[in-house]
């Protein structure tokens, strides 16, 4: 960056220039080994999904962006327990499991176990051994009719935004006298006002057990 009033350096770019171009011929047979390579991972993880193991739907993090909905990192134990997924089982049929995420809300709770009952209802486990099947594993049948999943696995669906709603202004919103400000300064005063409120009841009452024994 040129600072003070001097003049603006002149870029001497068009010297050599067959030098310092840059092209990118390369591109149709990038192309085409991106595809071999999807091919050949496809191939390597069969008959496991392309797109990775399932993942839970979470908000994004701090104000700015926790309206957000995204694919988190792995579910909660919480979430894999009301799913009835055992948690050591669960990365052996492609789940996700994060033990140091915590359950916030019961929205979010409940949306995951949805999300992981739905998984199970589609979901087809190849036996280790095709001649000794364990429990748990899918039938002849469905593993005939079984092929690898190429797509994202259950994506994540933004809901649309609703039209707006519009209600009438009342007198009692008028009034000058009620204030929304002050109304919340009072509620966020009760609450930070719940521990020092019981313990001076507390206070009290054994202030007045003591006068009552004094007093016998």
């Amino acid at each position: 960056m040129v600072k003070g009033n001097f003049e603006i350096p002149h870029q001497h770019f068009k010297k050599d220039w067959q030098n310092r171009v840059r092209t990118w011929f390369n591109q149709p047979a990038r192309k085409l080994r991106r595809r071999k390579a999807r091919q050949a991972k496809a191939k390597a993880i069969f008959p496991r999904p392309t797109s990775g193991a399932l993942r839970p739907v979470v908000h994004s993090q701090t104000v700015r962006y926790n309206m957000k909905v995204r694919s988190g990192r792995g579910f909660t134990l919480e979430e894999l327990k009301e799913a009835g997924i055992p948690r050591k089982l669960a990365p052996t049929i492609g789940i996700c499991v994060d033990h140091r995420r915590k359950n916030r809300s019961v929205e979010g709770l409940t949306a995951n176990v949805q999300r992981l009952k739905a998984y199970k209802t589609n979901l087809v486990v190849f036996p280790r051994n095709a001649k000794k099947p364990k429990a748990g594993d899918s039938t002849a049948a469905d593993l005939a009719k079984a092929d690898q999943f190429t797509g994202l696995i259950q994506p994540i669906v933004k809901a649309a935004a609703g039209a707006p709603q519009f209600v009438a202004v009342t007198a009692a919103m008028k009034d000058p006298k009620k204030s929304v400000y002050k109304k919340l300064r009072t509620e966020r005063m009760n609450v930070r006002q719940v521990g020092p409120r019981i313990k001076t009841a507390l206070e009290a009452a054994a202030a007045e057990k003591d006068k009552v024994k004094a007093a016998a």
